[in-house]
């Protein structure tokens, strides 16, 4: 994965992905569901969310591991489920090459795929999606980010125009 593939950066709050998954609920909401299935690790918190908006109680997951760097973009499936989707809705929170997407859809062929957000690339092979963003768009998802103290703008440039150091 080359550094320069991302020209774009959107970053995702924990209220705006609350709105996001509360939004997608709204297309799901009429459907009848038998439980959901989470892909591990970016679908599980979306996962958690539109059960709780859709009643949904019965919620697996299918657990894979993709290798960028290491293996070429291989996929290990470390667990999977035992039907084929048939009343279930899948879950991630995003489709971004397709190359999970496509593993997925072979081991549920006949799951409902909704992911929060879609890249071109990978949006054909879901069934719903909220929002789509350009294929070169790094989502900063809130999971991945932590909380740090900003230093006050008036002391920052004080410092730097006392030749101080501002870290």
């Amino acid at each position: 994965m080359s550094a320069n593939r991302y020209q774009q950066h959107f970053i995702v709050s924990w209220d705006q992905l609350h709105r996001d998954v509360r939004e997608l609920c709204h297309q799901l909401v009429e459907r009848d569901f038998k439980g959901i299935v989470a892909i591990t690790r970016g679908g599980l918190i979306p996962a958690a969310l539109i059960a709780r908006e859709l009643n949904l109680r019965l919620i697996d997951t299918v657990c894979i591991k993709s290798y960028d760097h290491m293996d070429q973009g291989g996929l290990d499936v470390m667990k999977g489920v035992d039907h084929d989707g048939d009343g279930w809705l899948l879950v991630d929170d995003l489709v971004d090459t397709g190359k999970t997407a496509r593993k997925v859809r072979e081991m549920l062929p006949k799951a409902h795929f909704a992911t929060v957000y879609a890249k071109p690339e990978g949006r054909p092979l879901v069934d719903q999606f909220l929002t789509e963003v350009g294929q070169d768009c790094w989502i900063q998802f809130p999971w991945d980010m932590g909380v740090a103290y900003v230093e006050p703008l008036a002391d920052r440039v004080r410092g730097e125009a006392s030749g101080e150091d501002a870290s």
